[in-house]
């Protein structure tokens, strides 16, 4: 197993650090590759936002005991489940590897920006689909585009900064 993680761990720094030859002036090597593997995870969470909204919920509420979501509730819910160990796998191993913290120390760190992050979707979803009556998977986009300032602020300054930081 530590061979598997290894290996992907190696090819997806590779990847990355492949297209940061033309950034190299103007950005920090752990900000591109935040950005990328941030964007990657960004993409595969909203690929399945849509996909959960239009082919698993098909635009219909969902029913749990006395509970109904949404179907752009239950799809950012849905989308979440996947996203969250893929985003903390990134950042933990890709972009912030050097950060020298406990990994229990940075599941925790991450789960509460995650938190912060699901309040501020569902916030804005609500806001966007609800009140304006806007589509739902721009109103995704939008409101993705919106957090990702505060994810990445948090994360770099406090959620896995290196032990020199502290």
């Amino acid at each position: 197993m530590k061979h598997i993680h290894h290996s992907l761990r190696q090819f997806i720094l590779s990847a990355i650090d492949f297209f940061y030859s033309p950034f190299k002036k103007i950005i920090p090597l752990q900000t591109f590759r935040y950005a990328a593997a941030g964007g990657a995870n960004t993409l595969f969470d909203i690929s399945l936002f849509s996909i959960g909204y239009n082919l698993v919920f098909k635009k219909h509420n969902f029913d749990i005991d006395h509970f109904t979501l949404s179907p752009h509730i239950a799809s950012l819910v849905f989308a979440f489940c996947f996203s969250l160990p893929t985003g903390f796998y990134l950042n933990r191993y890709v972009v912030f590897q050097e950060s020298g913290l406990k990994g229990r120390s940075q599941l925790v760190r991450y789960l509460t920006v995650v938190f912060i992050c699901v309040i501020f979707n569902y916030l804005l979803l609500k806001l966007f689909v609800d009140y304006f009556g806007w589509y739902p998977t721009p109103s995704k986009i939008l409101t993705t585009a919106l957090v990702i300032i505060f994810s990445y602020s948090s994360q770099t300054y406090f959620f896995f900064r290196t032990k020199a930081q502290e």
